[in-house]
């Protein structure tokens, strides 16, 4: 189910004052993009690109079948969560060779959604390395593939995931599974925030 033919878009509000970043990482074709385009609420902008001969043996199609375009730079996309609260979307390249953005990606984020395929997890231990390295809480969302067959404590298991990181399915291609995600995300953020608080206060 593809959720990004609705021709209707939300303008920005007028009274829009605080923007809220998130970023979407994963592996090479994980389904960032995808989740990108299932949510916002504008038609996102696009950095995907056609693969071409000169990256043959530089990236690996091969266990992502029919995959013919892939990013270059980001995504963005945008979801006004109020009338003064907007919530910025960035998707990651996932190419190795373009990991060198992600660290001015995760510059100014409030968290991230790491997009998992269990049919490469290992695609995903230097997104959670790099968001443990900055300190940027995280998320993981198993992306449902078909032939999707390991369980959630298995990804967990093999990612090495704290029993504190929310470990959730989603089908990256449908709006509301998306918007789940987020939602998901924002509560983890909103629990750690008043756990700070707490031992401050």
């Amino acid at each position: 189910m593809d959720s990004t033919s609705s021709e209707s878009r939300t303008p920005l509000a007028s009274t829009a004052a605080e923007g809220l970043k998130i970023v979407i990482v994963g592996g090479f074709g994980v389904g960032k993009t995808t989740m990108v385009r299932a949510v916002s609420e504008i038609r996102p902008l696009s950095t995907e690109e056609t693969m071409t001969q000169a990256g043959l043996g530089v990236d690996d199609p091969s266990a992502v079948d029919g995959k013919t375009t892939t990013t270059v730079a980001f995504d963005f996309g945008r979801i006004s969560l109020n009338e003064q609260m907007v919530l910025y979307l960035f998707g990651a390249p996932g190419q190795e060779r373009f990991w060198f953005l992600w660290d001015r990606l995760f510059s100014g984020t409030l968290g991230a959604v790491v997009l998992v395929d269990t049919r490469r997890l290992s695609d995903s231990w230097y997104a959670i390395d790099r968001l443990e390295h900055h300190q940027t809480p995280f998320i993981v969302a198993r992306n449902n593939f078909p032939g999707t067959a390991h369980s959630l404590d298995d990804v967990r298991e093999a990612l090495s995931l704290p029993a504190d990181v929310p470990l959730i399915d989603c089908d990256a291609r449908d709006r509301a599974s998306a918007k789940k995600v987020l939602i998901t995300l924002v509560d983890h953020l909103y629990a750690l925030s008043t756990a700070r608080e707490a031992v401050s206060s």
